[in-house]
């Protein structure tokens, strides 16, 4: 009997561990960074916002939705060959990275409730297919605003 009572409480043990491993990473580990929105020039209702979420984790998700109390509605746009197209969510994959940004993926801020000014803060709730939703605060920087080179 103690014979197989040492082996049998190894097994119990590696299979413990084995439970306790890997298992987070298996899951989308998502954050997000580069938030912008250039200060609107012309519309005053309208405006355009870029980022970046990175997912570290193992597994895929999906951008669904993005919300703020500050516009009446933010659509996920796609950008291709010059045209622009709403799109219903992204996917960022796993150990990816999904980029808004100028020229390419926007958030669309439609029916604003004050045309926001460069020094100005959005905050922004962004929904997921599989991850919590994230808060972030989008500064609004100058209408020429380029990340690349910090103005």
């Amino acid at each position: 009997m103690r014979r197989l009572a040492l082996p049998a409480a190894a097994l119990a043990g590696t299979l413990a561990l084995a439970g306790c491993g890997g298992s987070d990473a298996s899951k989308p580990d998502l954050s997000v960074s580069s938030v912008y929105m250039p200060q609107p020039v012309s519309a005053a209702d309208m405006a355009a916002g870029f980022l970046k979420i990175v997912n570290k984790g193992g597994t895929k998700d999906e951008l669904t939705s993005v919300t703020s109390d500050q516009a009446g509605r933010i659509t996920l746009h796609s950008t291709s060959g010059g045209t622009m197209q709403e799109v219903a969510s992204f996917a960022i994959p796993a150990h990816g990275r999904l980029v808004f940004a100028s020229g390419g993926n926007h958030l669309m801020f439609e029916n604003l409730k004050n045309q926001p000014k460069q020094g100005d803060t959005i905050t922004l709730r962004l929904k997921f297919a599989d991850s919590g939703p994230l808060t972030v605060e989008m500064p609004v920087k100058s209408a020429t605003y380029n990340p690349s080179t910090d103005h």
